[in-house]
């Protein structure tokens, strides 16, 4: 075991630690500034205006730290491939809303299309490559394996597109993605490392930029990921469970997204039924703060599940 190959945590951290007093000030010179809803938590109201598309940093630190280990484990390149593929879409989602002034962003058409486009290359590469089996390992099965056959890529786009919103979705108090994420990538650290499946050196970057980011993004948060950071990071744990062959575990170790992304659609279709609301507030972690609880108590809390659910994702490995 290589055990050299947790480097890219300190090298990405480093990173990220110093590029952010250097972008931050900047993104907030050039006027990039999160919008705020105005039927969203009136506690929110006072971070209208902190600088956001702090994506780029966490992006920058995975990829730079990514890039000495290429040439070694040629098996996260995918993985990078689907990481800055929906951090681009969400890049172009941030500019739109930020620079240009429209608050909706890339037309949900726009987004989709992006979001299908990526979905599809990696779905091809998975198919024609030899080195990855397409075969999916059933939780707490012991070791046994799922073959989809022709419903290989319908799968595939359900789970890759649920994933990369549901991470979207979780975006939405300060640290709360990046701690939840951080978990994750600490769990399939420890499962590529252990299986010596050659997408470490991805895992821990991942680790090192999120750890060096939230150093700027814990509450109160001096900088917000944007789309450009929670697409990317959906991107990172969906196609780091395909090339693991785990995408049965992402509703473990990954249950706070798949909840966000639910509690929206819950909402929004039993509010078109019965124009009643069953949340107080969608997504999930709104509906906790405005029934009374911190911020920070909340992402205390989702972390903590999500810690305690990686651990169960190992038992079930």
């Amino acid at each position: 075991m290589d055990y050299k190959v947790l480097l890219p945590v300190l090298i990405s951290f480093a990173i990220s630690v110093l590029i952010s007093p250097i972008l931050i000030p900047f993104l907030k010179k050039l006027k990039f500034g999160q919008f705020v809803r105005d039927d969203g938590p009136e506690s929110h109201l006072k971070k209208s205006g902190t600088p956001t598309m702090g994506g780029l940093i966490i992006l920058s630190s995975i990829v730079i730290a990514s890039l000495f280990y290429v040439r070694q484990y040629p098996r996260i390149i995918p993985i990078l491939f689907v990481t800055l593929g929906f951090g681009l879409i969400g890049f172009a989602d941030d500019y739109i809303k930020v620079v240009m002034k429209r608050s909706l962003g890339l037309t949900p058409l726009q987004k989709m299309a992006g979001q299908v486009g990526v979905t599809l290359l990696f779905g091809i590469y998975l198919l024609i490559q030899k080195d990855v089996p397409v075969t999916m390992l059933i939780p707490f099965s012991g070791g046994k394996e799922l073959s989809l056959g022709i419903f290989f890529l319908p799968v595939l786009f359900f789970i890759v597109l649920g994933t990369v919103n549901g991470a979207n979705f979780t975006d939405g108090l300060d640290g709360l993605a990046s701690s939840v994420t951080v978990l994750i990538a600490v769990f399939f650290t420890v499962v590529a490392i252990g299986t010596d499946a050659g997408v470490a050196p991805v895992t821990c970057a991942v680790i090192g930029a999120l750890l060096g980011f939230l150093v700027y993004n814990v509450y109160p948060a001096r900088v917000f990921m944007g789309d450009t950071g929670s697409l990317a990071l959906g991107g990172f744990v969906v196609s780091t469970a395909y090339m693991l062959q785990m995408p049965l575990f992402i509703p473990i170790v990954a249950l706070i997204y798949l909840i966000e992304v639910l509690s929206v659609i819950i909402q929004v279709g039993y509010y078109k039924k019965t124009h009643k609301r069953i949340f107080k507030m969608a997504p999930i972690h709104h509906h906790f703060e405005l029934s009374g609880w911190p911020e920070t108590k909340v992402v205390s809390i989702f972390s903590i599940v999500t810690a305690v659910l990686c651990l169960v994702g190992l038992m079930a490995y």
